[in-house]
């Protein structure tokens, strides 16, 4: 059964490697239920979960970047290579989870999390520099890039509340084969594979604009 291991909640803290001078990446397991909301537009540093902001409102928050997953099995992986513990939270992420794909799910995958909460999967995470400091390891832009295990962004469908423990089960599924990886390898280091993503509808404007540009 595919769980949600835990609920991050980020901690405002001085961001050097970014001119926005404060960061939301410091993310920590939370106990309790947490409120998850549709934030609207981009540009507010509203996010889904009652209680995180982004603070680079230009890149970052918003519809479509409402929550961030990362599954438990590739941070055991990266803790592996990398040689040290990697807590639940520590890659930014709203949502630990367990047993659940994540880098494999489909673009518009729909997962009901807990009773009441339905979340869209929209598009994979690009890391920047801010995530490259934060982790302190040499070249992890383009090492993250290499592994192609982004995790995942989700729109809130239907808001609710969530705790950690709480089921997600994947209640529908879209008829194409551009998943989370794909459209990250796509958007990333591989460009010839943009025109895969054009049956991707669920993907944010400004990717399928990319994917139209590429094809055109």
């Amino acid at each position: 059964m595919a769980l949600l291991l835990s609920v991050n909640i980020g901690r405002p803290r001085p961001n050097p490697w970014k001119t926005t001078g404060i960061t939301g990446i410091d993310k920590r397991p939370v106990d309790g239920p947490v409120a998850v909301t549709a934030p609207g537009p981009k540009g507010t540093g509203a996010v889904g979960l009652a209680g995180d902001r982004v603070y680079d409102v230009r890149n970052h928050g918003g519809t479509d970047q409402a929550v961030y997953a990362y599954a438990r099995e590739d941070l055991d992986r990266w803790a592996a290579e990398l040689g040290r513990a990697l807590p639940d939270g520590v890659f930014g992420e709203n949502l630990t989870t367990s047993g659940l794909d994540v880098n494999g799910a489909l673009i518009g995958d729909r997962w009901r999390v807990g009773e009441r909460v339905v979340l869209e999967v929209s598009c994979p995470r690009i890391p920047c520099g801010t995530f490259q400091g934060w982790m302190e390891e040499q070249g992890w832009i383009k090492r993250f890039t290499r592994a192609a295990l982004p995790g995942a962004y989700l729109r809130v469908i239907e808001s609710g509340e969530i705790r950690a423990g709480d089921p997600i089960t994947v209640e529908d599924r879209p008829e194409h084969d551009v998943t989370v990886a794909l459209a990250f390898r796509a958007l990333t280091a591989e460009p010839d594979l943009l025109p895969r993503l054009s049956v991707a509808g669920a993907l944010p404007q400004e990717d399928l604009r990319r994917v139209r540009r590429r094809t055109a």
